[in-house]
């Protein structure tokens, strides 16, 4: 059986820590081999007994220690559910699924998070930092200061390297006033930067997408939607040509512009029919 196979079993794991990230968002630790050797921008299948299986980033990966997180916003009953979990908790795992954030020879690098998108970029920028000669501009978005995902965590790294943070909150109540999408477009028409990963709401990345375009700016942006299997056999999480599961979750901007007519625009509900964003 091959390793990819294997890691999309289902096995259980015990809730290790429980950390409280905004008033909406939790971080659960967990440790798993697997999952703690994954690629930054893979995801893994969380099984919440009883209720669901749901697709979750990882936020977490250590692989000196063994263990890996999930960072998670309550929007239903799954995630309600995992919000009131405690340390020692079961849940099932399966994963680490799709691929992952290519790594390249860019030196100037742009990194765009918006709300829980953040996830899944925040061991990718610790990965990137962590090699010679980068250049690190770590742009984060959300309504208002308390939803600012990792604001410490990614304030405490790119301290450390060399790089700079911007956060930006539609209210005015951290950083600069305003969405995400404008400031990096600000930052775009001054500045030229070798490659652009994005992660957050899909008409965030459809206007960062629009903008790589008009920069000429390699993309790197990681969608979600809705699945069930996980391992590119149901078709649920169709987007164009594509299976999110299995050709990303993270996706070039040459297989985006494949898909413009529906990415941005439309997504598949629970019983497969297009849906407007």
């Amino acid at each position: 059986m091959s390793a990819y196979l294997t890691a999309a079993k289902l096995r259980t794991v015990s809730i290790v820590n429980i950390k409280d990230e905004t008033p909406t968002i939790k971080t659960s630790f967990f440790h798993d081999r697997f999952a703690a050797n994954a690629a930054p921008g893979q995801f893994v299948m969380v099984w919440i007994p009883g209720i669901d299986e749901i697709p979750m980033s990882l936020s977490t990966i250590n692989p000196k220690e063994g263990f890996a997180a999930v960072t998670v916003k309550k929007v239903g009953d799954a995630t309600s559910k995992l919000h009131k979990m405690k340390a020692g908790d079961i849940i099932g795992i399966r994963g680490p699924l799709g691929n992952g954030y290519s790594l390249t020879e860019a030196h100037n690098i742009m990194i765009v998070g918006g709300g829980t998108g953040l996830a899944s970029l925040a061991p990718l920028t610790e990965k990137v930092g962590a090699q010679e000669n980068r250049k690190v501009t770590f742009l984060l978005g959300a309504e208002t200061r308390d939803e600012l995902l990792f604001l410490k965590r990614m304030n405490t790294y790119i301290s450390k390297i060399k790089g700079r943070i911007v956060a930006t909150t539609e209210d005015g109540s951290y950083g600069e006033k305003g969405l995400i999408t404008q400031l990096s477009n600000r930052l775009l028409s001054t500045e030229k930067f070798d490659v652009i990963y994005a992660c957050g709401p899909e008409k965030m990345l459809y206007k960062i997408f629009l903008l790589a375009e008009c920069y000429d700016v390699p993309l790197q942006a990681s969608l979600e939607r809705f699945m069930r299997c996980a391992i590119g056999l149901c078709g649920t999480c169709v987007i164009g040509k594509f299976r999110v599961c299995r050709d990303g979750p993270v996706f070039s901007g040459d297989q985006l512009r494949q898909v413009k007519k529906e990415f941005g625009h439309f997504r598949r509900g629970f019983d497969g029919r297009r849906t407007s964003l």
